[in-house]
């Protein structure tokens, strides 16, 4: 087997000085540009502004602690619970605790719809609704948002999941359009929110950011109202959620918990695969010699067929660029905790109260864990190649109790949308030397990539 060529996808210059990134902080830039040069080497380092301490800390065995081994000393931090609970309340992905604990008993028959052959089908029909609006697109030739376009299509497949049923409803259209303003306004990690904040001190969310959770939580309680008036409780998760039981209690979940869990449902289930597809199609673009090589390898082993969920198995070309796509650009840039007491990690000592932030964007461009870590080589996760991996040093989907649990999902989902647009499509990027990577809610383009599509 040939290797495939290598190429250096966009990303910030890293600052030459940590004095470069302090002064950078000043300026309120983005968090992926102020990363300094030494940040790519070092294991854990104290950032040089703050009104509380900060420390971003890269190594796996340091990582494993704060993420999986002493949960209970790092919580999430204040800065993300206050970022995101207007939109998903006491919701399992910022709850803690007992509560948790409780939270994780009563849907985890809901997590069971995220199990890949149960939601296949939804999958499927979504990306073929998406192949027939393409396929108008490239008849007009017209140009589309790559970004918008991943978004809708991951944001139906989870719809399907939720409530069995499309994203074309006019309440469904609106949901996605303001969770797309939300993504774009969410203050949570900002270079501003970062250095302006002290250890739990509330942070200001805009109010434009409050009305758009309102709206997103007022439009899903409708949806779930009517959904219990029909007295249908359907084989998906919104289903499960209405039919889950405190296993002491009895007690359903209340009109509001069912908000909160279908809203982490729907923002967890679609943001992160949306980013990591955004960022695969725009490099397929720019290098059709890989595009060329998954195809070979698609034509070979699904051939005109109807994509079956084994196939989705079989495409490891397919599998590894999307991989080596989620190692450049990890949906989540920054994992954010608090020091819940003074704590020590090496020989650093560690305040009450410090942020520690772990970047799965620096881990994954680590100089002392990947051999030339800023360019694209999908062969690194050949079965050849992958045992070289160091343990740890690749955590797209997080780690510990908390790891994302629809990570096999996404990894299934995008298969299915790789092998089916590839094959189908010739891509065509617009715009690429304005595509530059930034850290919102997710790693997303700086301004939106325009592509244009043709039929092969």
């Amino acid at each position: 087997m040939t290797s495939m060529p290598l190429y250096r996808p966009p990303a910030p210059v890293p600052k030459s000085t940590a004095g470069a990134m302090a002064a950078a902080f000043m300026g309120q830039r983005d968090m992926l540009g102020l990363l300094p040069e030494g940040a790519y080497e070092v294991f854990i380092t104290r950032a040089p502004v703050g009104k509380r301490p900060i420390f971003i800390v890269n190594h796996p065995g340091m990582v494993r602690r704060i993420l999986q081994t002493e949960v209970e000393h790092y919580p999430k931090s204040d800065l993300m619970v206050d970022a995101l609970s207007p939109l998903v309340g006491d919701g399992i992905f910022i709850s803690g605790g007992a509560q948790w604990v409780k939270q994780r008993q009563m849907i985890d028959p809901a997590f069971a719809h995220m199990r890949i052959k149960t939601a296949f089908g939804q999958m499927a029909a979504a990306t073929d609704d998406a192949i027939a609006r393409f396929d108008q697109i490239a008849r007009d030739d017209e140009a589309m948002l790559l970004d918008e376009e991943m978004s809708y299509l991951t944001a139906d497949i989870v719809f399907r999941t939720i409530f069995s049923r499309s994203i074309d409803g006019a309440d469904a259209r609106g949901i996605f359009r303001a969770f797309s303003d939300y993504q774009n306004a969410v203050p949570q990690i900002n270079p501003k929110t970062l250095i302006g904040t002290r250890a739990w001190e509330k942070i200001d969310v805009p109010s434009e950011v409050r009305e758009t959770c309102r709206l997103i939580r007022e439009k899903l309680g409708h949806m779930i109202d009517r959904r219990i008036a029909d007295g249908h409780e359907g084989n998906d998760i919104a289903g499960d959620l209405i039919a889950a039981r405190d296993p002491d209690t009895g007690a359903g979940f209340s009109r509001e918990d069912l908000i909160d869990q279908i809203a982490v449902f729907f923002l967890a289930g679609h943001e992160t695969t949306a980013s990591a597809l955004t960022w695969t199609f725009f490099i397929l673009s720019q290098r059709p010699e890989i595009m060329d090589r998954m195809r070979a390898e698609i034509d070979r082993k699904i051939g005109g067929e109807a994509i079956s969920f084994a196939h989705t198995r079989e495409i490891s070309c397919t599998r590894n660029v999307f991989r080596e796509a989620l190692r450049l650009y990890p949906p989540v840039s920054f994992i954010t905790r608090i020091a819940a007491e003074d704590r020590q990690i090496a020989a650093q000592a560690i305040p009450k109260g410090a942020l520690m932030v772990i970047s799965p964007w620096l881990i994954h461009r680590h100089r002392r864990f990947w051999n030339t870590p800023e360019l694209f080589d999908p062969d690194r996760f050949s079965p050849t190649r992958e045992r070289e991996i160091m343990p740890g040093s690749y955590l797209p989907f997080g780690l510990g109790p908390r790891v994302c649990t629809g990570a096999s999902f996404a990894a299934t989902e995008s298969a299915l949308i790789l092998a089916a647009l590839c094959r189908r499509f010739e891509f065509e990027t617009l715009n690429p030397r304005q595509v530059e990577p930034v850290g919102k809610l997710t790693t997303r383009p700086k301004v939106p990539i325009s592509m244009r599509l043709r039929r092969r």
